[in-house]
């Protein structure tokens, strides 16, 4: 059943991403977070040869910083996805280690981006000109979407047919890891109307994901995760220099391009905690109108996010 869940899970999550409305979160917004998804490549890969966690890490050090590429572009989903490809969740104690590490950073960073459009508006005057075009009444909520059964029919058939083809391709291109064709059969599915409208898909993937955790709870020994030692201290600091050099990125490039503080801080947010974070930060600056760009830029994350995270795999 492991074998299945997971992937379909991550699956059914994609088929959320609609490339077309991806559009309506306007030029400056989508450009932030492509320049915010860059630091985080550029971050992960400087930090890597700044620290070579490698020496402590070991082999697993590559899948770490592919596994951080991808959440710190589009949240779990793209975390869970590289993991799956090279059953890194297997790896109890340093999987736990891991995602705890992963937890410290995103709450620190949320911390970073209330803080800096304040402080940086003191010494380089912002504005807040460059608005998204769009209005909040668009704004989904997939979770509250009911399911029947003759939907939850088609999207199992969708799920496992899904899988199979994938696993089918994987064989004849065994150099592409599964998991990334199946993602790009999820998001080229997601453009079909008829698929688009199938309602559920959102809340069974997620109830699926929190399944997958449950059983990588097996692997995890959490009174454990103190052993990591020096590994720990290692995956704090890699994780962290990454984080921080996607900040200097955004903060810099963003800042000469829009100078909209609130609107970079929203973005970053996107990236480093997920559309639901970027969500709550925008009505923290009462920026209500950047609320739906925020989760179209998070949907734009889950699309690109395991491709950025298997590129660093690869360059490492």
């Amino acid at each position: 059943m492991f074998k299945y869940v997971a992937p379909i899970s991550i699956f059914y999550l994609l088929l959320n991403v609609n490339l077309t409305s991806i559009k309506q979160a306007g030029i400056p917004m989508i450009g932030l977070f492509l320049l915010g998804s860059l630091g985080t490549t550029i971050g992960i890969l400087a930090s890597w040869y700044i620290l070579s966690p490698a020496s402590v890490l070991g082999e697993n050090a590559k899948i770490i910083a592919g596994m951080l590429t991808g959440t710190y572009t589009g949240g779990s989903v793209n975390f869970n996805a590289i993991a799956l490809e090279y059953n890194f969740q297997k790896e109890g104690i340093l999987y736990a280690g891991t995602v705890a590490v992963d937890n410290v950073i995103t709450t620190l960073w949320i911390i970073v981006t209330l803080s800096f459009p304040v402080i940086l508006s003191r010494f380089w005057k912002g504005r807040k000109g460059l608005e998204s075009e769009t209005s909040i009444k668009s704004v989904v909520h997939p979770e509250d979407e009911s399911i029947d059964l003759v939907t939850l029919a088609w999207l199992f058939f969708l799920g496992f047919s899904a899988f199979y083809t994938s696993d089918f391709i994987h064989t004849f291109l065994p150099q592409i890891p599964a998991i990334l064709i199946l993602s790009t059969i999820g998001i080229l599915a997601a453009q079909i109307k008829f698929i688009a409208n199938l309602k559920g898909s959102h809340i069974l993937g997620l109830y699926l994901m929190f399944l997958f955790l449950a059983v990588i709870g097996a692997y995890c020994e959490l009174s454990a995760v103190a052993e990591l030692k020096n590994a720990g201290i290692s995956l704090l600091l890699f994780t962290g220099l990454a984080v921080f050099l996607h900040g200097v990125i955004v903060v810099l490039v963003g800042g000469l391009i829009y100078r909209d503080w609130e609107m970079i801080a929203i973005v970053s947010q996107a990236n480093i905690g997920g559309g639901a974070t970027a969500i709550a930060l925008a009505e923290s600056f009462n920026r209500k109108e950047l609320v739906l760009p925020a989760i179209l830029v998070g949907t734009l994350g889950m699309a690109l996010g395991t491709y950025l995270g298997f590129l660093v795999i690869y360059i490492l």
